[in-house]
């Protein structure tokens, strides 16, 4: 006999929504049709928080009001979540900033930015040719789907990029191409 899963109830931009235990507030949005923005978030992987675009506001049952990542953060009793705060706002406005600062011609990017009125970043353009908008999608399917780890992040800061260990051709890199088709 299977263990029924809780079910947790909460508020999310003022509308009562239920959700099955361990279910994330992405997930739990998403189910009643409340979009969230995501970069990074893929249901075949598991939770990273790298693109941090789905920050929202949380209040939790003491009152105490924070800025999570709602693609790995799990739903809770009595939480509630406000996905369009003027906190929030201003999260997301800042991201996209930088993001179209470090990757201009993606076109998701751009997309994004305009739907939240940015035009141009007030940051310097680093490569107008860079597209890879450290996301880490393919460094996780990579190592979560096809098991090999055969490329991960290097560096940190404006540095930080993802490569094969010691930037050279990885012998655990089966060519199957997975990485390039999720990016």
């Amino acid at each position: 006999m299977e263990a029924k899963e809780k079910e947790i109830t909460l508020k999310i931009d003022g509308r009562e929504v239920k959700s099955k235990e361990e279910t994330t507030i992405l997930e739990a949005a998403k189910e009643v049709g409340i979009d969230i923005p995501t970069l990074c978030y893929c249901h075949a992987l598991s939770p990273f928080g790298a693109c941090r675009l789905c920050s929202v506001e949380m209040t939790d049952k003491r009152g105490r009001k924070r800025i999570v990542t709602s693609c790995n953060y799990p739903v809770e009793e009595g939480l509630i979540v406000d996905t369009k705060s003027e906190k929030v706002m201003k999260t997301r406005k800042m991201l996209l900033e930088l993001l179209l600062a470090r990757c201009p011609k993606v076109n998701k990017i751009q997309d994004l930015a305009r739907a939240y009125d940015i035009r141009q970043p007030r940051l310097w353009i680093g490569d107008e040719e860079e597209d890879c908008i450290l996301c880490g999608l393919c460094a996780r399917v990579c190592e979560e789907l096809v098991g090999v780890s055969a490329i991960n992040f290097a560096n940190r800061g404006v540095m930080r990029e993802v490569t094969a260990p010691y930037h050279a051709l990885s012998d655990d890199c089966i060519a199957c191409g997975a990485c390039a088709r999720v990016c």
